[in-house]
């Protein structure tokens, strides 16, 4: 690396990705602090465990179905405008959730919030992209999925000790206040972008026939999911299995957050040095972990540990995935950004719905770890192939 490429490497990132950043911290903070709340729920709203999970499938699933509708159908507008318009949606969706009397009724509110999820990060993707050296994109995107790591150390546990303390609705109420100062990030560090060229629809699809690109998919799908089979179900592991108590847990949920802040920043650096190598030594780690924890979680040091190193390995791959899907159709990078969002989500919601499978039928706590790696490794196993596609 010259020493001018060097200087550049160093320089700090534009603070227009930041208001990106806040942005993600809310979304992240909504998606992510169920899980802890997921004991307060079913209580309060006389449901199981497993159908209280549920909601995590639900949200993911909106991701699934906005990204693509959502995306295409705003291929024209100004990009500053869609952001903001993005987050007016996710704020509306945790009102009625803040609010929801019924179960169905929640339902309904995560899946609204969830519209807007996979839009938003697949444009904001591209437009951090778009503010720096082609040399310095993953760290960029890495830098605004950073808002994804701040949910989970501080959204998360703050959330879930809000919970806790005020009732599960107090919870909504404080990352709809959060979703509003984001959008007033935006409004005020983000200057209006024109939409990218684009001949429509026939187009965008058609920048959608390389095979690696679905490889690629495929392997957030299954490479992320693979978390989700565990973490869905993580506030009663550590309260039944390691015997934590309600408080300990937020403490246990603020360490995996500690976790995911540094993995990002450090997939991102990983993958502008070496994409492929990196993403597969990272789902190596990844993969061994979870099934490390089937043993980690009935004791409580080591529990600590394992939640640490998780959230570095879990984090890590974001970069890498969605730089990779990026790379692998520079026709539609927003469609594939947003649908690469689709495939984080999809993957949370298959494991989520196979942590609930087992669990439902009788399965303890360790069958979800093995059950994790197992998703995780098919991941592995397609990015191995797409690396030699690209060989």
């Amino acid at each position: 690396m010259t020493a001018s490429a060097d200087r550049a490497a160093r320089a700090p990132l534009p603070l227009q990705i930041y208001a990106l950043t806040a942005a993600a911290f809310a979304i992240g903070t909504t998606e992510f602090v169920i899980m802890g709340l997921l004991p307060e729920i079913a209580t309060d709203l006389q449901v199981s465990i497993p159908a209280a999970g549920f909601l995590v499938a639900g949200y993911a699933l909106g991701v699934v179905v906005g990204a693509p509708v959502l995306t295409l159908g705003t291929l024209r507008l100004e990009r500053k405008s869609l952001l903001l318009g993005l987050m007016g949606l996710f704020i509306a969706g945790n009102v009625i959730a803040a609010v929801a009397p019924n179960y169905a009724v929640l339902m309904v509110a995560r899946v609204v919030a969830a519209l807007c999820h996979g839009t938003f990060f697949g444009v904001g993707a591209v437009v951090a992209a778009s503010l720096v050296p082609a040399e310095r994109q993953a760290s960029a995107i890495a830098l605004m999925f950073t808002g994804l790591a701040l949910a989970n150390i501080l959204g998360v546990p703050g959330g879930t000790a809000v919970g806790q303390m005020f009732g599960w609705r107090a919870t909504f109420w404080c990352v709809s206040a959060i979703g509003g100062l984001a959008a007033v990030a935006i409004a005020m560090l983000i200057r209006p972008m024109p939409a990218p060229s684009s001949d429509g629809f026939a187009s965008e699809f058609t920048a959608l026939r390389n095979p690696g690109l679905w490889m690629a998919l495929g392997t957030t799908v299954f490479g992320f999911g693979g978390v989700f089979v565990i973490l869905t179900f993580i506030a009663p592991i550590l309260r039944d299995a390691t015997g934590m108590s309600p408080d300990t847990v937020a403490i246990a949920l603020l360490v995996f957050g500690a976790g995911l802040t540094l993995g990002n920043p450090v997939g991102g650096r990983l993958a502008d040095r070496a994409l492929m190598p990196s993403l597969i030594a990272i789902l190596v780690a990844l993969s061994l972990i979870q099934l490390l924890f089937g043993w980690a979680m009935f004791h409580l040091a080591p529990t600590y540990l394992l939640l640490f190193c998780w959230g570095v390995a879990a984090f890590a791959t974001i970069a890498p995935l969605q730089t990779r899907v990026v790379l692998s159709s520079p026709a539609a990078p927003a469609l594939a950004s947003s649908l690469n969002i689709a495939g984080f989500n999809l993957g949370n919601a298959g494991g989520a719905a196979v942590g609930g499978a087992l669990i439902d039928h009788g399965f303890g706590f360790p069958a979800l770890a093995v059950a994790g790696a197992a998703m995780t490794a098919c991941g592995l196993a397609l990015a191995i192939g797409n690396a030699r596609l690209l060989d």
